[in-house]
């Protein structure tokens, strides 16, 4: 018999202590209350990331990692690197803090054997990253897009599994 649906982990990440660098985690926040019976989604506050999460990571068969990422738009602007496009980006000229942990991150999951074949980073142009708890006003309204984004990927994947 085929397994027709996976786990997935949605991965917010982010310090919400300084303005929109803590986006990843206002997503999460987000999904949770608008999305709270999916099954089989783990929603999951990263904050900075940490080792740790390598034993999560392990658990789920895809992953979606949010995140504030400086990839030239507009602020608030959202885009979404899916599978290869995720690993040029991470690997490429690092634009976000989290970066060099995320990658870490990933290779654990790469010499583990847990690598994700469905994988995506979708990631907010910040604005602000001074101190602050509140996101910029841009940055706040791209958040519903964002957790839209996660939720159109999810499905996307269910249906791709379901289609073999």
């Amino acid at each position: 018999m085929a397994i027709t649906t996976k786990t997935t982990l949605v991965l917010g990440i982010g310090n919400t202590i300084l303005t929109d660098e803590g986006v990843g985690i206002h997503v999460i926040h987000y999904l949770e209350e608008n999305h709270p019976n999916l099954e089989r989604v783990s929603f999951i506050d990263g904050g900075t990331l940490s080792f740790s999460l390598a034993g999560l990571l392990a658990e789920h068969d895809q992953l979606i990692v949010i995140d504030a990422a400086r990839t030239g738009g507009e602020p608030g602007s959202v885009v979404c690197y899916e599978g290869d496009a995720m690993d040029r980006y991470l690997t490429g000229n690092r634009q976000s803090v989290h970066e060099v942990g995320l990658t870490d991150l990933l290779d654990i999951a790469r010499l583990s054997d847990h690598y994700p074949e469905n994988r995506a980073l979708i990631g907010i142009e910040p604005e602000n990253l001074d101190w602050g708890e509140e996101p910029t006003k841009a940055v706040a309204e791209a958040v519903p897009k964002a957790g839209r984004m996660a939720i159109d990927l999810i499905d996307a994947w269910a249906d791709a599994l379901r289609d073999r």
